[in-house]
């Protein structure tokens, strides 16, 4: 991946909507649109397919709305940045959105200079001073109160890539192994390192030759 780019997945059940967003970020080669959603649904699936660094994702869509899509997303993918984008201004919106794990905020009505220096912005983990209280409530909301559980907490796939790394192969082989980009194991890791608490690849195969993780199914 060019270093220049940032992966973006679009939901939104508006195909006026998903228009608008994809010309403003065209304007600017930081951002590479990957795929477009129309339900929070699809954002699940998408996300599980393309691993985003990050999603715009509207509010109000059909089957699953944008802050319960979020709130999934931010349990499986924490290391996905998601910027809720709404017509609305209701602040309730806003602090619910921060509760899930949103990492911004973003009304449709804003002119396109100030959506991309906010997302660039979001992307670079600096926070506008636009949403600064926005931000302090968001820190309130600790780790301590996201779900907990003993249970293994990664994924199938994540598993797979976790007995992989075991192996001592790197993210060049594991994309060739399981056929996908190597950004997309960049992501993968990046989501398994925060999940388990660890640093580096050495913890990881550590890690994993301790529950006898190698083939990238458990062995118990």
């Amino acid at each position: 991946m060019n270093a220049a780019e940032f992966r973006v997945l679009i939901v939104d059940d508006s195909r006026q909507a998903r228009e608008g967003i994809r010309t403003i970020l065209g304007g600017d080669a930081q951002f590479q649109i990957v795929a477009e959603g129309r339900s929070g649904e699809e954002a699940l699936a998408l996300t599980e397919q393309w691993m985003p660094d990050m999603i715009l994702m509207d509010i109000h869509m059909a089957d699953m709305d944008g802050l319960e899509a979020t709130r999934r997303l931010k349990e499986k993918y924490p290391y996905v940045k998601i910027v809720i984008v709404t017509v609305s201004d209701d602040i309730a919106h806003l602090f619910d959105a921060l509760k899930k794990g949103a990492q911004g905020y973003l009304l449709k009505n804003l002119n396109p200079r100030a959506w991309l220096e906010y997302l660039r912005a979001i992307a670079v983990d600096e926070v506008p001073m636009t949403r600064e209280l926005a931000f302090r409530i968001l820190k309130e909301f600790s780790a301590a109160e996201r779900p907990k559980s003993s249970a293994n907490p990664l994924t199938a796939r994540e598993t797979e890539i976790l007995g992989l790394v075991a192996r001592g192969m790197s993210n060049r082989d594991i994309s060739s192994e399981l056929t996908i980009s190597e950004n997309t194991v960049k992501n993968h890791l990046k989501n398994i390192l925060h999940k388990l608490h660890l640093e580096n690849r050495v913890q990881l195969a550590r890690y994993a030759y301790e529950r006898g993780w190698m083939g990238g199914k458990p062995d118990r």
